[in-house]
């Protein structure tokens, strides 16, 4: 532009933008950045564990993942589950609730989180497919192999 106004108009931005990523980071808030599901192997649970769900609940499950903070409730500790289900993992339980959310696990479902058998359904030919089914299946197997002893 010839007088300059356009150039300084972003430089402008520019610093606005720096001083709020700054003053969100002294502040230790975290977003989190929503992306479309990436298509994975529907056979490898750790996969798919590492894709979609590692982010909030940690590579090791724990809870613990890079957006946990961003989150309204904390993810549960999925290494946990068969400990709290009187050692026993509660495989179609843990089904169901990627499949179709559950109202015990708010996370679930919520704009944080989405219901996982949609999301699946979305790459793996719908919510009744066998591959979808598959992955939901896939998924929970890996989370059981997580289990603390």
């Amino acid at each position: 532009m010839k007088n300059g106004v356009a150039p300084v108009g972003v430089s402008l931005f520019a610093v606005l933008f720096a001083t709020t990523i700054i003053a969100a980071a002294q502040q230790g808030q975290t977003t989190i950045k929503k992306e479309p599901i990436k298509t994975t192997s529907p056979g490898s649970g750790e996969e798919m564990f590492k894709s979609y769900c590692a982010s909030c609940h940690g590579v090791d499950a724990k809870g613990n993942g890079p957006a946990a903070p961003a989150l309204k409730v904390s993810p549960p500790d999925l290494t946990l589950l068969a400990q709290r289900n009187g050692g026993k993992y509660p495989g179609a339980h843990v089904e169901a609730v990627l499949r179709f959310g559950a109202e015990n696990y708010p996370v679930h479902g919520s704009k944080d989180m989405p219901v996982w058998g949609p999301a699946l359904a979305s790459i793996s030919g719908g919510l009744g497919s066998g591959q979808t089914a598959q992955r939901i299946h896939n998924l929970s197997q890996y989370i059981e192999t997580l289990q603390v002893k």
